[in-house]
């Protein structure tokens, strides 16, 4: 066989590696990066977060296949039967022998990334059970707090501020700030969600932000914003972007507000009704005093000013001091009331203080908790070498990594 190559002038036979070699190479130099469209045959996804589709068109299939860093980023679930655009290089899997479509990025044809998404995850919380309208709470017609979930920077804190002070004055708003846009904000979202439950302090949640872009308002559309607000104890109304503007958030909360002033007008409104009726007993005792004074006026016109004068004058003091009364009895009413829901809410406060961890910072101890899911460490057997810790005190906080653990 050697003696056959060396007369044809050959150096030997090439190898199935050296041939799948050259393949992969032409085909990489022959075929650039591009833009492939087609529709999901078939799709599956193994634990390595892979993803593996064919793509067919009525001639033709092509193998493909998603990376798992690449796979990431889809916002997405592709499915068969869908139509997509696909954009990578052909290349060849060396190992199988067998040409595919390296795919690095992947959206819907003819619908935006983003409203597959929002449909495919509003079906499947939808399915759960979680937008039932039998499990939504009413409002408490007059909480004694309300807890505001939002940035502190934006218009929406202040836009609900301005309505509470204006139509519940001194009822207390409690801000747990957090991030409203970016891929930071769901977890924010969620971490100031479960503060409010667990301090216990308020009787209604307001989540929510002022007006944005689609891409903006995004983080409340995330899964986990939506199980967070599902699982809440305290009810919860979603006031996220215009009236236009709806979210998977806006679904699953208790109530839903088309903006944030709305929100606050909602939960007040029965402060603001109860105001109105002590104005209009209020001048309802003032216009019968002033009938019965004019009907007292008229009699003295009658009769002898003088026999009537003592009599008259003792009738009219009688009758200013009873409004007095009754001016400062519904003023005392209102005014218990309200004091009383501060009291309680002051006690609370000085229970969550007495009992807060943090407490202990000032005495040099540290707050030590994962970074990844934000839970406490209490033993050792609770960590791993590699596990990223933070580490708060009562001045800043540090980030650190477990190299060793022991009993």
């Amino acid at each position: 066989m050697s003696n056959a190559f060396s007369e044809a002038g050959l150096a030997g036979p090439l190898t199935v590696t050296d041939v799948t070699a050259q393949v992969k190479a032409t085909l990489e130099q022959s075929m650039p990066f591009c833009w492939v469209e087609g529709e999901i045959s078939e799709c599956s996804r193994p634990a390595s977060g892979h993803i593996y589709i064919t793509l067919a068109d009525e001639h033709a299939q092509l193998g493909c296949v998603m990376f798992r860093l690449q796979a990431q980023q889809l916002r997405f679930q592709p499915e068969r039967g869908m139509k997509v655009l696909v954009y990578g290089n052909v290349s060849v899997y060396e190992r199988g022998g067998r040409y595919q479509f390296y795919i690095y990025r992947m959206q819907p044809s003819g619908v935006g990334e983003l409203a597959v998404a929002f449909e495919q995850l509003r079906a499947r919380l939808d399915a759960e059970g979680l937008f039932d309208a039998e499990r939504k709470r009413p409002l408490p017609t007059h909480p004694r707090a309300i807890g505001v979930v939002t940035s502190p920077t934006g218009a929406a804190v202040r836009d609900i501020v301005q309505v509470i002070g204006r139509r519940a004055p001194g009822l207390p708003v409690v801000l747990v700030s957090a991030r409203v846009q970016g891929s930071a904000a769901p977890r924010d979202l969620c971490r100031a969600v479960d503060r409010l439950n667990r301090w216990g302090g308020v009787d209604i949640i307001i989540i929510g932000r002022g007006g944005g872009s689609p891409e903006d308002l995004w983080p409340f559309n995330d899964e986990s914003v939506a199980r967070a607000i599902y699982q809440s104890e305290v009810p919860v109304v979603a006031a996220i972007g215009h009236e236009i503007d709806h979210s998977i958030a806006d679904y699953v909360a208790d109530v839903r507000a088309p903006t944030p002033s709305a929100a606050a007008e909602l939960v007040v409104q029965e402060y603001g009704v109860l105001r109105e009726r002590v104005s209009f007993l209020r001048e309802r005792l003032l216009h019968r005093i002033g009938q019965r004074f004019d009907g007292l006026q008229h009699e003295i016109d009658k009769h002898d000013p003088r026999r009537l004068v003592t009599r008259l004058q003792d009738r009219v003091d009688q009758q200013s001091q009873r409004l007095d009364e009754t001016i400062e009895e519904l003023v005392a009413a209102a005014d218990i009331g309200l004091c009383s829901h501060q009291d309680r809410l002051a006690h609370a406060a000085v229970l969550l203080q007495a009992r807060s961890p943090l407490a202990n910072l000032a005495r040099g101890f540290a707050y030590c908790e994962r970074e990844a899911d934000g839970q406490p460490v209490r033993a050792a057997d609770d960590l791993s070498a590699g596990d990223h810790l933070r580490l708060r005190f009562a001045l800043g906080e540090a980030l650190c990594r477990v190299e060793e653990t022991r009993p």
